[in-house]
C-alpha cells in the first residue's frame, strides 16, 4: 500500500484533512500528518525529517499557510528544502492567506460542521467567492459564526463536508488537483 505523508504547520489542518483525505484518495493510498508547532518549526526540520524518510513507495506533502508573506517566495523556499533534502518529487501547497480561506470558500461545509444555520446563503457575497484574498480569515470565520469557530475542534468539524470540487479557493482547488494527481501517478 502507498502512504502519503503530510507535513503540517499546525493541528488544525490535520483535523481538516482527517475529514477531506478520505474522500479523495485512491483505496490503495493510505496517508499521515506530520504536524509541526509552527512555520518556523516546519521549515527549520522539514528537511531533516523528510531525509529520514525511508520507506519506500512513500509519497510526500507540505502544506503550509501564507499568512503575510509572498506566497511564491513561501512556496519556493519550501520547494528549495524538499530539494536539498533529496525528495524532489514532494507535493508543496500554500493555502492562501490561512487555511480558513479554504472554509469561506465553502460556507455549506462550514454549516453542516459547526450545525449553523443559514450560513450558506452568505456564500454569493464577493468576499466568500474568492475568500483567498481575504487578509485575515480567520478574524472573518470567527465574525461569521459568532465566535463558534475554534481553530483545531472547527477544522475537525468542518473536514469531513468540505467539498473537494469547490473551486472558489484557488488554493484549496490546487491542493486537491496536487494530491489526486500526487496518487493516482500521472
Amino acid at each position: 500500500m502507498t502512504r502519503l505523508v503530510l507535513f503540517l504547520e499546525e493541528p488544525s489542518a490535520e483535523g481538516m484533512l482527517k475529514g477531506l483525505l478520505p474522500r479523495i484518495l485512491p483505496d490503495a493510498v493510505s496517508f499521515q500528518c506530520v504536524v509541526f508547532e509552527g512555520k518556523q518549526d516546519l521549515e527549520k526540520q522539514l528537511e531533516r525529517k523528510l531525509r529520514a524518510w525511508s520507506v519506500p513507495g512513500t509519497l510526500f506533502a507540505v502544506l503550509r499557510d501564507q499568512d503575510s508573506a509572498a506566497c511564491k517566495a513561501v512556496k519556493q523556499k519550501l520547494v528549495d528544502i524538499c530539494h536539498a533534502a533529496e525528495k524532489p518529487q514532494t507535493l508543496v501547497r500554500v493555502a492562501c492567506h490561512e487555511l480558513e480561506s479554504w472554509y469561506l470558500a465553502d460556507l455549506t461545509a462550514v454549516e453542516q460542521g459547526l450545525k449553523i444555520n443559514g450560513l450558506q446563503k452568505s456564500q454569493g457575497k464577493k468576499k466568500y467567492l474568492a475568500p483567498d484574498h481575504l487578509a485575515n480569515p480567520v478574524q472573518e470565520l470567527e465574525r461569521l459564526t459568532s465566535n463558534a469557530y475554534q481553530k483545531i475542534s472547527g477544522s475537525r468539524a468542518i473536514g469531513p463536508h468540505l467539498s473537494p470540487d469547490n473551486e472558489r479557493s484557488i488554493s484549496f482547488k490546487n491542493f486537491v488537483a496536487g494530491v489526486r494527481k500526487l496518487t493516482q501517478g500521472g
